[in-house]
């Protein structure tokens, strides 16, 4: 059997498979690797249609008839001729992103598809890689989580106050955060939580000591818990027709959606009954430098949450301002809704161009660089105003957000058309 990397078999067409005796003791060697990686993927991220073709160019490459299926909550794997399969069921929750760990896997299953390690050591690889600690201590975590915030709060055209608010807001989260991982009960319900404790701490100071936008501060300090990559990544997967996967996480968006919609409005009006309405202040707006620094601290907390190795840092700003960048460019041609496309498709080009070059996965720089593009505020404002009796623009906006996360998705897929990636 030649041997050949991952990055290579995954953009090359299937071939005829010769049969594999499942009783042989390489070949259960061979499936226990299989197995082990697509979980590891599912588990940090990966949508539905990648997980499958890794697992089924990997088959490819040991020689193993296999069909394999999956579903953010499962994987369904089948070896063998089809009179003769063995199949395997795996229930699997939905993980974080952990670009670490994925270039890790990249680098195992390289390894693995080369010939210079055997499969069962592979797959002992991926479970060491699997319990290994977090790249990051909790403190710089929780910092990064304030991070974002205020970068965001930026983003949306918020002042010094805003900002300053919403990093506080990003710093609480990021202890909820952290007692959901030491809780698991909280992790259940930790969207709702989350945004109730968000929207009563905004009131709170809004009342006490004004606020320029409340709803800045809400969003800004929420912004790292919105599911537009959820709803992208199902938009994403939708296009390549994985209707189940597609339309299971589209719906667990939606529910997020409604827990944080839920969680702020009763916090705000909780408030409001105890300390009346609050004070609003003139927005001052903040000079232009502000707006590319903010650009420059949203990737390095990214690339914390996200639990990228610091090599990659420099490598995931660059994408950051591509992406924005990009964005900002296509929304003078086709207008802010539609000229995420080019940012899209920009990042995306240029990810997998990276993972080329550097032989890395282009997840690394892809993830981070659509995260500033995602629509989660937009589908929050969607959600805000149909509670708010606005059903008119509440609906305008719900169509904004699935324009954008349709764009986002083409951007991506075309992306990899243009340049195709390599590796995981």
């Amino acid at each position: 059997m030649q041997s050949s990397t991952l990055a290579e078999i995954t953009n090359n067409p299937l071939v005829p498979l010769k049969g594999a005796i499942l009783n042989d003791a390489l070949a259960r060697n061979e499936i226990a690797f299989v197995l082990r990686l697509g979980r590891a993927l599912h588990q940090y991220g990966y949508p539905a249609h990648r997980v499958e073709a890794v697992m089924e160019r990997a088959a490819q490459q040991f020689e193993l008839q296999g069909q394999f299926f999956t579903t953010p909550t499962s994987i369904f794997a089948a070896f063998g001729a089809l009179e003769e399969q063995r199949t395997y069921l795996m229930r699997v929750e939905p993980g974080e992103s952990d670009l670490g760990k994925l270039a890790a896997l990249d680098e195992v299953t390289s390894q693995v598809l080369r010939g210079k390690i055997s499969p069962a050591r592979g797959a002992q690889r991926i479970d060491e890689i699997l319990a290994a600690p977090s790249l990051y201590s909790w403190p710089l975590t929780i910092a990064a989580f304030g991070l974002a915030s205020a970068a965001a709060s930026r983003f949306l055209g918020g002042g010094e106050r805003e900002i300053l608010v919403a990093g506080l807001l990003g710093l609480m989260i990021g202890v909820l955060a952290l007692l959901t991982s030491k809780w698991q009960a909280l992790g259940r319900v930790f969207e709702l939580v989350a945004a109730f404790a968000v929207s009563s701490c905004a009131t709170i100071i809004a009342t006490q000591f004004g606020s320029r936008s409340i709803a800045n501060d809400i969003l800004a300090g929420l912004i790292v818990l919105m599911p537009g990559l959820t709803l992208t990544t199902a938009m994403n997967e939708l296009s390549t027709r994985h209707l189940v996967s597609g339309t299971a996480r589209l719906s667990a968006a939606f529910v997020i959606f409604l827990e944080l919609g839920f969680g702020v409005a009763v916090g705000g009006i909780f408030i409001r009954k105890i300390l009346g309405e609050p004070r609003i202040l003139e927005l001052v707006a903040l000079p232009a430098w502000t707006l590319w620094l903010a650009l420059l601290i949203a990737p390095l907390a990214f690339t914390v949450l996200l639990r990228a190795q610091p090599r990659d840092a420099m490598w995931i700003v660059i994408a950051g301002i591509l992406a924005f960048i990009g964005s900002q460019f296509g929304a003078g041609l086709l207008g802010p809704e539609l000229g995420v496309f080019i940012g899209a498709l920009t990042v995306s080009i240029a990810s997998n161009l990276y993972s080329r070059l550097m032989d890395r996965p282009s997840t690394i720089t892809l993830v981070p660089g659509i995260l500033l593009l995602v629509p989660g505020s937009v589908g929050f404002r969607s959600l805000a105003s149909l509670m708010d009796k606005e059903v008119i623009p509440g609906i305008e906006t719900a169509f904004k957000m699935i324009l954008i996360a349709v764009a986002l998705a083409a951007g991506i897929l075309v992306g990899k058309i243009v340049a195709p990636p390599r590796g995981i």
